[in-house]
C-alpha cells in the first residue's frame, strides 16, 4: 500500500507538470510495486490515470487552453481503437506484453530527449484557425495510434500525444498539454471499459493510488508554469529508460502471472 501511494503521487506530479508521461509508470508500479497481476494492473492503471488527468485538466480549462475540436477527433477515434488494442492484449502472453511495453517506454524516452518545438501546422495556422483538410487526417491517424496503444498496454498515451500535437499538428506546448489531458481522460475511460472484465480490481489499492495521484497532480499544477519543462522532460526520459530496463529484465527472469 505504501508503494501504491508513493508511485501514485509520482504519477500525479508528472501529469500535473508535463500533461502526460506519468501513465507509462503506472503499470510497472502496480505490477512490481503493488503486486498486482498484469490483468488487474492494466484496468487499474487506466482508472487512476483517467481520474488524475481529469484533475490536472481543471486549471487548463479555466485558462482556455484546450483545443476542443481536435481533442474530440483524437479522443473519439482513440476510444474506438482502444477496444482493438485490448482485444490484441488478451491474445498475447503477459511476458511479451511487458517486453513490448518496455520497448514503448524507450521510444517515449527518446521523444522526451529529442524535445518538441512550437512549429505551427495545419491544426494551428499562424493567423489562427485550423485547416481541417490537412488537420483532420493527421488527427485521426494520431487518435487511432494512441488509442490502440492505450488498450494494448494500459497507458493514457500523453507521452505520445504531446509530441504528435506539437510536431504533427502544430499546436503550441501549453495548448498541447491541455488538449492531451482531455484525450487521456477519454482514452483511459475507453480502455478501462475494454479491460474492466479481465480481472477483479483491488479497489483499496486503486483508491490509495488515485488519491495520491490527485494530490500530486494538484500540487504540481500550481507550480508547473514556473518549472523548466525541458529539464523536467530530460529527467523523466532517463527515469523511463531505467524503468524500461527493469521491466524487460523482470519480464524475462521473473514473468508475472496473468
Amino acid at each position: 500500500m505504501i508503494a501504491a501511494i508513493g508511485f501514485g503521487a509520482l504519477i500525479g506530479i508528472l501529469l500535473g507538470l508535463l500533461g502526460g508521461g506519468g501513465s507509462i509508470l503506472a503499470v510497472p508500479a502496480l505490477v512490481y510495486g503493488a503486486g498486482l497481476t498484469l490483468a488487474a494492473a492494466v484496468p487499474t492503471s487506466l482508472l487512476v490515470v483517467g481520474i488524475s488527468a481529469a484533475t490536472a485538466m481543471l486549471p487548463r480549462l479555466r485558462a482556455g487552453l484546450v483545443q476542443w475540436r481536435i481533442a474530440a477527433v483524437i479522443g473519439g477515434t482513440g476510444a474506438a481503437a482502444a477496444f482493438a488494442g485490448a482485444a490484441v492484449n488478451r491474445l498475447l502472453d503477459p511476458r511479451l506484453v511487458l517486453i513490448g511495453f518496455a520497448a514503448l517506454m524507450v521510444l517515449a524516452g527518446r521523444r522526451m530527449l529529442s524535445g518538441t518545438d512550437d512549429c505551427g501546422g495545419d491544426c494551428a495556422l499562424p493567423g489562427g484557425g485550423i485547416n481541417w483538410r490537412g488537420c483532420l487526417p493527421k488527427s485521426i491517424a494520431a487518435g487511432l495510434g494512441v488509442g490502440f496503444l492505450t488498450g494494448l498496454f494500459g497507458v493514457g498515451g500523453g507521452f505520445l500525444i504531446i509530441p504528435a500535437l506539437v510536431l504533427l499538428l502544430g499546436l503550441s506546448m501549453p495548448a498541447a498539454v491541455a488538449t492531451s489531458l482531455v484525450v487521456i481522460v477519454v482514452n483511459s475511460a475507453a480502455g478501462f471499459a475494454a479491460h474492466a472484465g479481465d480481472a477483479a480490481i483491488d479497489y483499496r489499492i486503486a483508491a490509495a493510488f488515485t488519491l495520491a495521484a490527485i494530490t500530486g497532480s494538484l500540487a504540481a499544477g500550481r507550480i508547473a508554469t514556473r518549472m523548466p519543462t525541458r529539464r523536467l522532460q530530460h529527467a523523466f526520459a532517463w527515469l523511463v529508460f531505467a524503468i524500461a530496463a527493469f521491466v524487460a529484465v523482470q519480464a524475462i527472469i521473473n514473468p508475472v502471472t496473468v
